[in-house]
């Protein structure tokens, strides 16, 4: 009895022991997190359930925010590319991203609960400027049409679960060797813009007869090197530092130097911008960009088939990113289920489906998720109160749209190019030992920025990558969807002598 009495003892004292230190636990929780364990916002966004706080989420919204908000000088850098004969000025585009990417990522945390913040995609706007508008002779309007169809046209895929399959019938490396194509892509836009790379006695030359002179290279020069140290000592917000300090650099040059735009006459002036403030840095937004859109023009202009390849070009080069950038989110703030899915996957992809309808309505080209928000998420955030939050500052950022007019070519293409190296990056998952891939993968990286067309390097991508399975005895294994695609990307590239055959 006595051994039975004195085992109850002991283990009523661990039972005690225990209790005391869970309820120690707890106490400590609560006084950690009092703003968070009760009230609206813990229950909405189930901060508590995430292991998070209003404070973390704020901060973490905040950082996001700030890695991201390089977009807001980009996006009109580029898209003001085709404004000719339109009265949409760059603090008009700039209002415009501001206030697209705004509601969408507060969409994305209040309907998918999930830190991921969304803003015009880089590769998909140079598309639509250069590829739609300078190449194919699009107006802006009609440029938006087609971005606003494939946002309708992914919409369609992810309520029917036919996103999926999409995803899954262009091979891994292939989807891999389109990003690498498009960053290429980008850093030669930027190149270029900026003056570094221009037309000479060659196809393009360095600079000025091989050489880098005048104030405006030297900024270019300037705000990539801040931008790679930044980056290198990992600095968050390293992209729009870089491009504040050269924008900054900038001022002080033109102030003193009073250099001029580039010209017959100057070949070492700006490009295009020249880094000086006319008026008020706040001003009430313009809302210019607004429904500047043409629904029907460009299949008007030309033609059915063209239209549709085109539209599934903006659609591949908008497809993929958001199922990776969501994965690593997912990855970096532990928000993936037992199979690796991110929580809420469907209404995050149909949040991510209405970037492209909004930014085509919006007239900022199509809107995707940003993988900057892992940014946020190293910061803390783990629910779409940090997505809410990134979204309030974007609209916030539409009173300062003027400041995006006061950023030279050469300080904003500096970001171009080092995103060109960020996406670059994705060359590794590419098997250059096995033709299969290696070769496509090639042609679709080195077309896009020789050919100057995301569109051609996607297609021949897609053709010879059929062919060579053809070739091997594999027809098998290409995916339905591949022939189809790859049989149409035929036809689109001989579209000009069938025409020509037609009429004579």
């Amino acid at each position: 009895m006595a051994d039975a009495v004195r085992d109850g003892a002991k283990i009523g004292v661990t039972l005690w022991r225990v209790n005391t230190k869970v309820a120690g636990n707890q106490q400590k929780q609560a006084q950690k997190t009092p703003d968070d364990q009760s009230g609206f916002l813990n229950n909405f966004f189930q901060l508590s359930q995430r292991g998070s706080t209003v404070s973390r989420e704020v901060r973490g919204g905040l950082v996001t925010f700030i890695t991201m908000a390089y977009i807001l000088i980009l996006n009109p850098a580029i898209l003001s590319a085709n404004t000719e004969g339109t009265d949409i000025t760059i603090a008009a585009i700039a209002t415009g991203t501001a206030l697209v990417a705004g509601i969408l990522s507060i969409l994305m945390g209040i309907f998918a609960n999930f830190p991921l913040a969304m803003a015009a995609g880089m590769g998909l706007n140079a598309l639509v400027a250069f590829n739609l508008g300078l190449g194919l002779g699009l107006t802006y309007q009609e440029s938006m049409g087609l971005v606003f169809w494939e946002g309708v046209l992914i919409l369609i895929l992810v309520l029917t679960g036919f996103r999926e399959a999409v995803f899954r019938a262009v091979p891994r490396q292939m989807r891999s060797a389109i990003s690498v194509g498009i960053g290429l892509f980008i850093a030669f836009v930027g190149l270029i813009n900026a003056g570094i790379v221009r037309p000479g006695g060659t196809p393009v030359q360095l600079g000025v007869g091989g050489s880098l002179s005048g104030w405006p290279a030297l900024i270019f020069v300037i705000g990539l090197i801040t931008i790679v140290i930044l980056h290198a000592r990992k600095v968050k917000g390293a992209i729009l530092l870089g491009i504040t300090f050269a924008t900054v650099v900038a001022f002080i040059v033109q102030a003193v130097a009073k250099v001029p735009v580039v010209s017959d006459e100057v070949a070492g002036g700006w490009q295009s911008t020249v880094p000086q403030l006319q008026g008020s840095p706040i001003q009430m937004p313009s809302f210019a960009t607004i429904f500047q859109i043409d629904f029907f023009g460009a299949f008007t202009k030309l033609g059915i088939l063209p239209v549709i390849l085109l539209i599934f070009s903006l659609m591949l080069a908008d497809f993929f990113d958001t199922m990776g950038t969501m994965v690593a989110v997912g990855s970096e703030g532990d928000l993936l289920d037992e199979d690796g899915i991110p929580l809420k996957s469907r209404s995050i992809l149909v949040v991510d489906s209405l970037g492209a309808i909004f930014g085509g309505l919006g007239g900022v080209s199509s809107n995707t998720a940003y993988v900057e928000s892992t940014a946020g998420v190293g910061e803390g955030a783990r629910t779409g109160l940090a997505s809410v939050v990134t979204g309030s500052l974007f609209l916030v950022a539409m009173f300062f749209a003027p400041l995006a007019a006061l950023v030279p070519a050469e300080a904003a293409s500096t970001a171009l190019v080092f995103v060109g190296f960020l996406m670059m990056s994705q060359v590794t998952d590419i098997d250059w030992t096995d033709v299969e891939y290696a070769i496509p993968a090639f042609l679709t990286i080195a077309l896009m920025p020789f050919a100057y067309s995301i569109t051609a390097g996607i297609g021949a991508g897609f053709i010879f990558y059929t062919v060579i399975q053809v070739a091997r005895g594999k027809a098998k294994s290409v995916h339905a969807l591949m022939w189809i695609v790859s049989a149409m990307f035929l036809l689109y590239f001989a579209l000009g002598p069938i025409q020509t055959a037609i009429g004579g």
